[in-house]
């Protein structure tokens, strides 16, 4: 005893000093070492027990407790059957006995170790283990110690760790569910008569309007339901005590429900107590704050006579706690999509119970507006509401909207309460969220009947007009500007959006959403809000005062210039919402909503026009940190919603092609004429892309023929084509050279090739490519770089502003016809050349080369074809030729560098050329795998390198698959009579170098090339049963399936556990007789850390099956039970026996 005293004074004082703020590094080391050495000797543990029954020292307490869990769960099969009979008797007394002395997280940790006892021992050698859970669970003083236990249970024998075998996971899983009914009916008994109790003692009910005025409001959403006047009954007072119980059978219930299946055994009258508590959440004078019997040494002190918790600001939290958790447990079931027949009836109750608490928290009283009501609630109790209405709405409402007993419509006046008085942005999204999945619902319910779509339509109209109409509003500043002048509009998140933007998208969707399915009422409710706004914009005309050649918006009165900022801020949304539903006039609709979309189309075009004539971008204001802003963001908005009706232009176009195109061709000429004079860069930015994107799309979705010979865009060819540089920012002078391009290669509509005028075209493409490279031309004789940085700075600008240029010009053509293709590469023929003489030239300049190979990248990817076998065998051998192993060692070595970026694109030209049909590049066939397999995958192999790897393997894919004779001759008889001749084999040593490096990608940490690869072989043996060729069967297919399984029991790429196994089964399916007799005996042997009986075992788990789901669930069990046969043994001491 004096030996063990000793011990733990010492102890103590090592754990004192380890955690003593002054200890250093090295002494904390010495004295783990030491506290670790201690723990490994056997019997530690009956010292350990001695500690925690003699020392209130925390430290040492979990130290101890921590020696009894690794006992546990890693040695317990070593454990003399007698010690292990005195831990099961030991450790339930000392929680027994100290749990009320005891700090929580102690208790907590005393019965996770006992629990995880249980998780070995019973029922078999621990036959009492819930028996005792249960009685504790019935004793007054003791029944919160039995709740601990239980959800302790229930996390850590339902959803066991992998330290246990599947047939006992299966075995505890039974078990519980035996004493589920069991345990549901004493929880509800808890709940229950806490209720009954505290009700009967509640002296004054807690603010709220009468009972009778509640049953009268709910009559429609109950039906008379007995449950409408028990929720009506005020609620109940608990004192702390009993708060601190329900919210232990809450918990516990919350983690059931996570697991057991949905069944009688939840019964109405539980349902009824969980709905009793979640109205504590509807309590407004509550504020949550975490659970003090869980977070806390101790209860907090009572302020005196322990009843009314009304009194204290805490009892007020404590309500709180006790709503939020009491709707983690309803979301726990409503989460769950598989409904039993007989549990229907159930859920249906539970909606209206819930439905009961919306009610509640969107009415309105004397003292609470809604808004003021959701505000004073607790964030958690709200954030669970609307997690129910969601789940609600996207898992259950295709069960419950038809139902007689369920009024659908006054659930969604309810939900527009709430969302519509929700405190914060966070909240409002969310229920915004909710709208778009019952809208989806909606439209999908009206396309599978559409006998009955407008009886439908009748029944949602007036909730769809009210959410319409307040959506609108809240994105306006006229009706919203205090909450919209919080948004941040300059910070932007992970989506590349900023706050203002989200909250417009989000709410933008909605509209749309609702102009699917009523496109009439959203344009004739969206449509007067806008001219509104526009007579505004446009009446600023007035306003503007000309002196020389600055004008000014002489409007200046601060009361003027803010309604100003709010019209202009919100015509800017508006606009935005008229582009947005642009996709709703075109199609089968275009006629029937013709009228509706040309007045938009006219609108917007004189809106356009408007602000380019009157330059208000450029315009003095009174407030120009702000106005002139706004003036450049309506004027940029409305470009951007005219080119959203550029489909419905292209429509039109088509319809009058044959007819009087006047007003066709008015509209055309007006956005032209709106967005050329904006060409220059003495505009801002935003409003310069804004005009280019229009100018693209004219060219490239409309095609007008008349458009290359309209004034202003004559204008424009004379600004890209007479000046060296057009002065525009590169990315404006891309997009006016791609529509320019367009103009002159796209064919025309409807027109048949007679009347293309493709000669008079290619002319004017050849004059516009001419002065586009007239500098980049001028490079063509260069054969060395020059000395002076000067000249070479200046030539690689030159290359760097043409070569995106012409990108860009091939790039908008890769999927047109021959002749546009024909039509560019005539033009840009020289140029190709020049970029093909200078690339070695700048071989050791990765930036340059970087562009240049981007270039040569399109090229191949558009225009191959047109330039003909000779001259892309040419380039490639170029290519080839210049990445010796010295240079792309370089550029390799530096991971995310310009050279980097040029091999990979290199890579990419390479797969383009070998997914070309026909035999022209064959010849390349084995350069190329020689540069894979001899130059770039030596250098790749052992580095990380995820870019360059990604594309290797990717060219080495196409290779195979497109070249797949290159390397198996098969005849086409042999093909038709499988089996009968086998495979001739060519290229051997390439394709087993190619077969191996995806072998050893398997052997590598990056998820992503280990994912691809799969992909890849699954691939190949889906499209040309490579698993089944001779060379793969006999040689490789044992190594792939061994390496794919040891990566399954090292769990190293855990996230592709289905891929992997599927991979596995398509393996072993070449021939299950091969692989149940010769595999699987042989992979067992090789398996180290088992013994043979374990082996043997092992072997009989896994079944003779040849169907997917159960050869699935054959692997799984496979590995599971080898990482517990391999943990049970590596903590077995030494000399064991085991029998």
């Amino acid at each position: 005893m004096a030996s063990e005293e000793a011990s733990l004074r010492a102890l103590e004082s090592l754990m004192t000093e380890f955690f003593h703020s002054c200890t250093t590094n090295e002494r904390k080391r010495e004295i783990e070492e030491l506290l670790n050495n201690f723990a490994q000797q056997t019997g530690a543990w009956r010292q350990c027990l001695f500690f925690l029954s003699n020392t209130r020292n925390e430290y040492v307490m979990m130290y101890s407790l921590t020696v009894f869990e690794n006992l546990v769960n890693k040695q317990w099969l070593g454990v003399a059957s007698q010690d292990k009979m005195e831990i099961r008797n030991c450790l339930p007394k000392l929680l027994l006995a100290q749990h009320k002395v005891m700090p929580y997280f102690i208790r907590n940790k005393l019965c996770k170790v006992i629990v995880d006892i249980g998780r070995q021992d019973w029922p078999m050698f621990y036959h009492d283990f819930f028996t005792n859970i249960l009685q504790l669970i019935q004793s007054p003083g003791l029944a919160s110690l039995g709740l601990v236990l239980l959800k302790t249970t229930s996390e850590e024998l339902a959803c066991p760790r992998e330290d246990l075998s599947v047939a006992r996971r299966d075995e505890l899983r039974k078990l519980l569910l035996g004493q589920v009914p069991t345990v549901l009916g004493l929880l509800t008994g808890i709940l229950e008569s806490y209720w009954d109790k505290h009700n009967v003692m509640g002296t004054t009910p807690p603010p709220s309007p009468t009972s009778g005025e509640d049953v009268e409001l709910l009559g429609s959403l109950f039906q008379g339901s007995q449950y409408s006047k028990l929720l009506c009954k005020p609620m109940a007072e608990l004192d702390q005590d009993s708060h601190q119980l329900c919210c232990l059978v809450l918990e516990s219930l919350a983690h059931l429900f996570s697991w057991i299946p949905l069944s009688t055994s939840i019964t109405p009258t539980l349902l009824a107590s969980i709905f009793h508590f979640a109205r504590f959440g509807c309590d407004l004078r509550t504020k949550a704050k975490p659970d003090p019997f869980i977070s806390s040494n101790g209860p907090p002190s009572s302020n005196g006579d322990g009843q009314s918790l009304t009194q204290s600001a805490e009892g007020k939290q404590d309500r709180a706690r006790l709503g939020v958790l009491a709707m983690t447990c309803v979301n726990e079931l409503v989460s769950k999509n598989c409904v039993p027949l007989d549990f229907e009836e159930y859920l249906l109750r539970m909606f209206q119970q819930t439905f009961f608490l919306l009610q509640r928290l969107t009415r309105e009283n004397n003292s609470h507006t809604v808004k003021g009501k959701l505000q004073e609630l607790d964030e958690c109790y709200l954030e669970k509401f609307t997690d129910f209405l969601r789940l609600f709405v996207s898992v259950h409402l295709r069960r419950i909207e038809s139902s007689p007993q369920f009024p659908i419509v006054e659930f969604l006046a309810l939900l527009f309460k709430y969302t519509f008085n929700q405190p914060n942005h966070e909240g409002y999204f969310a229920c915004l969220e909710i709208w778009t999945v019952f809208l989806d619902f909606l439209t999908t319910k009206i396309k599978s009947r559409l006998a009955d779509r407008e009886s439908v339509l009748n029944r949602y109209k007036d909730a769809l007009g009210l959410l319409l109409r307040e959506v609108l509003n809240r994105i306006q500043f006229r009706y919203n500007q205090a909450q919209l002048e919080e948004l941040d509009d300059e910070a932007l998140d992970d989506d590349q959006q900023t706050e203002w933007q989200r909250y417009l998208r989000q709410g933008l969707e909605v509209v749309a959403k609702v102009m699917e399915l009523l496109p009439s009422h959203v344009f004739t409710t969206l449509f007067p809000i806008l001219q509104e706004n526009l007579d505004v914009y446009l009446g600023l005309q007035q306003f503007i005062v000309t002196t020389g050649t600055v004008g000014r918006l002489n409007i200046s009165a601060e009361n003027d210039c803010r309604r100003l900022h709010c019209s202009l801020r919100d015509l800017s949304s508006l606009l935005q919402a008229v582009g947005r539903l642009s996709e709703y006039f075109i199609g089968d609709v275009f006629a029937s909503r013709f009228n509706d979309a040309v007045a938009v189309v006219e609108r917007l075009v004189e809106v356009t026009c408007y602000g380019s004539r009157s330059s208000l971008y450029d315009l003095e204001t009174a407030v120009p940190s702000v106005l002139k802003p706004d003036l450049i963001d309506v004027h940029a908005q409305a470009l951007a919603a005219l080119q959203a009706y550029s489909h419905w232009l292209a429509q039109f176009y088509s319809e009058v092609q044959r007819q009087n195109q006047s007003r066709f061709v008015s509209l055309i000429t007006s956005a032209v004429d709106a967005s050329s004079p904006l060409l220059t860069p003495k505009v801002p930015e935003k409003l310069l892309l804004s005009a280019c994107h229009l100018l693209v799309s004219m060219a490239s979705t409309v095609r007008p023929v008349f458009l290359v010979s309209l004034p202003a865009i004559q204008s424009t060819f004379r600004l890209i084509t007479e000046n060296n540089s057009s002065g525009l920012p590169p990315e404006a002078h891309m997009l006016v050279c791609r529509a320019l391009s367009n103009m002159l290669l796209l064919p025309w509509p409807s027109l048949p090739e007679s009347e293309q005028q493709w000669q008079t075209r290619s002319s004017s493409h050849a004059s516009l490519v001419a002065a586009l490279t007239r500098d980049y031309r001028t490079l063509r004789g260069t054969t060395s770089l020059p000395q002076g940085s000067t000249e070479l700075g200046n030539m690689k600008a030159v290359m760097q502003q043409t070569l995106p240029v012409l990108r860009e010009v091939v790039d908008s053509i890769s999927g047109e016809s021959t002749k546009s293709r024909q039509i560019c590469y005539q033009s840009l023929q020289e140029s190709v050349q020049v970029s093909l003489a200078l690339f070695p030239v700048f071989i050791q300049h990765p930036d340059v080369t970087d562009e240049m190979l981007s270039f040569f990248l399109t090229l191949f990817q558009a225009l191959r074809v047109q330039m003909g076998v000779a001259f892309t065998g040419q380039i490639i051998h170029t290519f080839l030729s210049m990445f010796t192993r010295e240079q792309l060692a370089a550029s390799i070595l530096q991971e995310g560098s310009a050279g980097c970026r040029v091999v990979q694109k290199f890579l990419k030209i390479l797969q383009v050329v070998v997914q070309e049909p026909g035999q022209a590049f064959k010849p390349f066939l084995p350069n190329i795998l020689s540069l894979c397999m001899e130059q770039v995958y030596p250098i790749v192999a052992e580095r990380s390198s995820p870019d360059i790897k990604g594309e290797m393997f990717e060219l080495l894919y196409q290779v195979l698959h497109q070249n797949w004779r290159y390397f198996f001759k098969t005849s086409v008889l042999a093909s038709v009579q499988r089996g009968v001749a086998e495979d001739t084999m060519e290229n051997e040593a390439q394709f087993t170098a190619a077969m191996q490096a995806f072998g050893q990608s398997f052997l590598q940490p990056d998820i992503h090339i280990f994912k691809q690869n799969v992909c890849y072989l699954e691939a190949l043996n889906s499209k040309h049963k490579l698993y089944h060729r001779k060379l793969f069967r006999t040689s490789m297919l044992f190594h792939f399936i061994n390496v794919l399984l040891q990566v399954l029991l090292h769990k190293s790429h855990d996230l592709l556990q289905e891929e992997i196994t599927l991979a596995v089964y398509n393996m072993a399916a070449v021939d299950f007789d091969a692989f149940y007799s010769g595999f699987m005996p042989e992979f067992l042997t090789g398996c180290q850390g088992v013994d043979s009986n374990q082996r043997t075992v092992l072997a009989r788990n896994f079944k003779l099956e040849r169907d997917l789901p159960s050869f699935t669930q054959s692997v799984h069990r496979l590995v599971n039970d080898l990482r517990y046969y391999r943990l049970c043994n590596s903590s077995l001491p030494t000399g064991t026996i085991k029998l």
